[in-house]
């Protein structure tokens, strides 16, 4: 049971068996129905027959019985006595009769006589009393019912009608009437026995099919399963799995799998240049810190006090943008704190003292631009961008917050050279720099701008940037406004 093609054969020839036995059923329901109702049909022609006789004063004697063997008769008058029964006829039940051989006083052959008529003489026409009229059969559906009969001998099923009609005399009398039930149960019990013998061997069909149509439509998912296991094994995420020909859940599973295949080849690749790029990111503060140090230790007075602060400053900025980085790929999420972003710049730049250009503030009086997020994070987003301006610029650095559509927009422009267009998009990349070494001198690393967009993304906003009226660059933040 741990196999899909064993529970998917198991489970189609549950199923299977269940539809057939209730098909079975019903067929053979239906089948003996419909044999019962001829059955009916029969016993009810031959009892009418003897009726139809009876209404007309025939003699006992002198009835007609088709085929007394297959169709028995047993007439009762109306307190239930046998007064007739067919040749051969030696038990019967299910007619409710008192007995199966006539009483004395109606033996075979005799007429009905008009004095035996116990009716007052009111009711002859039979008005009233739900009895044929004289010399009538009744119009009535005969009732039926099941019973056995001994014919020569012979015991077997029956099934009997009762058929009422009324001599020329007033006497009411019943003709049951029998039909063998013999045909009926052969043609049910052999239907049932090709069931019996057909149904296993139609559920080992479908166990079988099932088996084998399950095995081929998930040899591929085997082929898959092999391939990432080798993948897993070797640690080459270059390689992909087979994808079948077919359009199905599949192949759809299998350019899933491939997709995400390369979407980790690419995470891991990142991470990877990523590691080696903080590596050499780390490796020249620290190489001239240690420089440093080994000749203040060597000759004291050639100490360079504030390069070494520079440099040790510089080390705790790339540790925090790389931790900042570390979170963000772990899917840290912001928080949801209402935050101002007008008052959250005033207080970004009023705290930027060291500024080499003053920051120009440009928020409406009175206005609310609220948005949700964690107000450290959205802090160093301003800041990252404010701190790129700085390096840019040559005389202006201006701030604005403004609603946009549905959502804030806060635009950081500069007068400085701007960014080529072809270039707008990689500058967000991690540790990418147009000018290397006055980036490195200035201290910047080439992670501000990446962790800026990665930050916004995480609040469902978005980091462009564009050519400013200034000449230089703007960067705008857009962020969705609250809820």
């Amino acid at each position: 049971m741990r196999s899909v093609r064993a529970r998917a054969a198991i489970g189609a020839t549950l199923v299977v068996a269940v539809a057939l036995v209730a098909a079975g059923l019903a067929v053979l329901s239906v089948l003996r129905t419909n044999l019962i109702d001829q059955a009916d049909l029969q016993a009810e022609v031959a009892a009418r027959e003897v009726a139809g006789q009876l209404a007309l004063d025939t003699a006992y004697a002198d009835l007609d019985l088709d085929d007394e063997e297959d169709h028995p008769v047993q007439v009762t008058d109306e307190e239930g006595r046998v007064v007739f029964v067919s040749q051969g006829l030696r038990a019967i039940s299910g007619t409710g009769s008192v007995g199966v051989s006539p009483v004395p006083s109606a033996s075979v052959g005799a007429t009905p006589s008009p004095g035996d008529d116990d009716d007052d003489g009111d009711d002859d026409d039979g008005g009233g009393s739900g009895r044929p009229e004289r010399g009538e059969v009744s119009s009535d559906d005969p009732d039926f019912s099941d019973g056995t009969a001994t014919v020569d001998g012979k015991q077997a099923d029956y099934r009997f009608a009762a058929v009422e009609a009324t001599t020329s005399a007033g006497i009411t009398l019943t003709v049951h009437a029998g039909a063998p039930l013999a045909a009926e149960q052969e043609a049910v019990n052999t239907v049932r026995g090709a069931m019996l013998t057909g149904l296993p061997l139609l559920l080992a069909v479908v166990a079988g099919v099932t088996w084998l149509v399950t095995r081929r439509a998930l040899r591929p998912v085997e082929g898959i399963r092999r391939e990432m296991a080798a993948i897993t094994a070797s640690e080459d995420l270059a390689r992909r799995v087979p994808e079948p020909g077919s359009r199905d859940e599949i192949a759809r599973l299998a350019r899933t799998t491939n997709e995400t295949l390369t979407v980790l080849e690419a995470s891991v690749e990142r991470q990877r240049r990523f590691v080696a790029d903080a590596s050499h990111e780390l490796r020249s503060p620290i190489a001239s810190l240690r420089t440093q140090l080994e000749v203040a230790e060597a000759h004291p007075e050639l100490l360079d006090l504030p390069g070494a602060v520079a440099d040790t400053v510089r080390l705790q900025v790339l540790a925090a943008d790389l931790l900042l980085l570390a979170r963000l790929d772990a899917g840290e999420k912001p928080g949801t704190a209402r935050i101002e972003a007008g008052a959250l710049v005033r207080e970004e730049v009023s705290q930027r003292t060291a500024d080499r250009i003053p920051v120009t503030v440009e928020v409406a009086e009175g206005a609310a631009y609220e948005v949700s997020g964690s107000r450290g994070q959205l802090v160093r987003v301003v800041g990252n961008l404010l701190d790129n301006a700085q390096r840019h610029a040559e005389g202006l650095v201006a701030v604005s917050v403004a609603a946009d559509g549905r959502g804030v927009r806060v635009e950081v422009r500069d007068d400085g050279a701007g960014v080529p267009e072809d270039e707008r998009e990689r500058i967000f990349e991690r540790f990418v720099r147009l000018d290397d070494a006055r980036s490195r001198d200035d201290g910047g690393a080439g992670l501000g701008l990446a962790i800026a967009r990665d930050v916004a993304a995480r609040h469902g906003g978005t980091i462009t940037v564009h050519g400013a009226p200034e000449g230089g660059a703007a960067f705008r933040l857009w962020l969705p406004r609250a809820a």
